[in-house]
């Protein structure tokens, strides 16, 4: 969640436990109204604009009427394979949504199985959702979280082949990231003290909330996110999208992001290393020496970026007896992985990367950040700001303004 303050901007982020059996929805509830608490008494008064960012293609179907979940959440990592084959048989070749996790994907396989009142149903994202409850106006959204349900950000409506089903209905009405939906609610005023002004403005995805809070604004700048996985966003003259290789581009402002998604990660590294060995062993590294090992590390089977491979297992042996060896493969062959999607994207017709920001926790690694420096052949920098409720806080900023 980012919030704009009238003399100094911050930004706070959600905290997420893992464990199937949560309640998802009153998880996110809560760390809401928590987050909202924990703002110090002497800033609420200045604040002037609240935005959320939250996970791409996380999906609730809520009443229309009440806005309570009609089912459990879909996250954004879990699949509707059942709905593919008819998504595929509506939408254009190779389009994002052609994917068993889209959020479209997902309305589809509810609408299939759903039991319950469809005509008092609508669709939201997990950002959308948790903005309704402080401006109270159900079912807006913003052409980030949207893309992935369908919404073609370039003619800035969804398109005639998903309007054209019956499931349409349930389709929020779609504004620009940042736009301002409204003032919050008179009661979300007076219980946390916020001015009568304040307003609360459209979101966006985490990733794209990491890219904003980069601050990179050139064709040609790139920010790779090296958390779990390995998610790449590169500012783009030209829109590229390929579900092939899991390419896909959000429209910012009069430019695109084009990118996307590896399995690969520091989840990988965490599976093998403890943190303090890793930061033992990376200091141990020449990362001007090239590595003679050739891994592809995943933490199960399945790749969706730079290849779309389902099948693809995972490449980590042989194992040398040095861990320092063995670490110093593991990184250098995620770089490679790094370096092949940058070429493809350029291959597909996406400017050509001139700069790479880093963020996540692989940033602070700076062995890694020389690695993947000699690997791509590109300046490679931390970013200033790595936190994606920062790029939030930057959304509310331009939402106040306007």
């Amino acid at each position: 969640m980012g919030m704009f303050v009238r003399k100094e901007r911050g930004s706070i982020r959600f905290i997420r436990k893992s464990h199937e059996t949560i309640d998802w929805a009153r998880s996110w509830k809560t760390t809401l109204f928590s987050l909202l608490e924990d703002v110090p008494n002497h800033y609420r008064h200045l604040v002037a604009s609240i935005s959320i960012d939250g996970t791409s293609a996380t999906t609730l179907i809520v009443d229309s009427n009440t806005g309570q979940p009609l089912s459990k959440p879909l996250l954004y990592n879990e699949s509707c394979p059942d709905a593919l084959p008819l998504v595929k048989s509506i939408a254009p070749v190779n389009h994002t949504v052609c994917s068993a996790s889209s959020t479209l994907c997902k309305l589809v396989s509810w609408w299939n199985s759903a039991d319950s009142n469809k005509e008092s149903a609508t669709l939201l994202h997990q950002a959308d959702w948790l903005l309704w409850f402080l401006h109270g106006k159900l079912g807006v959204s913003d052409y980030n979280n949207a893309l992935k349900v369908g919404y073609d950000p370039e003619i800035d409506s969804y398109p005639p082949w998903l309007l054209a089903q019956p499931y349409s209905q349930l389709l929020p009405y779609v504004k620009a990231p940042g736009t301002s939906i409204g003032n919050l609610k008179e009661d979300i005023r007076s219980q946390f003290g916020f001015p009568n002004d304040c307003i609360a403005c459209t979101g966006t995805t985490d990733s794209i909330a990491a890219f904003l809070a980069a601050r990179a604004t050139l064709p040609g700048q790139a920010v790779t996110s090296l958390g779990s996985t390995l998610a790449i966003k590169l500012l783009s003259s030209n829109r590229i999208d390929d579900a092939r290789f899991g390419v896909y581009s959000h429209r910012l402002d009069n430019m695109w992001l084009v990118g996307g998604a590896s399995n690969t990660g520091g989840a990988v590294l965490r599976q093998i290393f403890t943190d303090d060995q890793l930061e033992n062993l990376s200091k141990q590294i020449d990362p001007m020496k090239t590595s003679p090992l050739d891994y592809y590390p995943l933490t199960s089977i399945g790749e969706r970026f730079p290849e779309a491979d389902p099948q693809m297992a995972p490449r980590l042996h042989p194992r040398p007896e040095s861990d320092v060896e063995y670490l110093h493969g593991i990184l250098e062959s995620i770089a490679r992985i790094e370096g092949k999607a940058y070429r493809l994207l350029k291959d597909l017709g996406a400017s050509e990367v001139a700069e790479v920001l880093t963020a996540g926790g692989g940033s602070k690694n700076e062995k890694w950040t020389k690695i993947r420096e000699r690997v791509l052949g590109l300046p490679v920098s931390r970013a200033i700001q790595t936190e994606a409720a920062y790029g939030a806080a930057l959304l509310a900023l331009k939402g106040a303004q306007s």
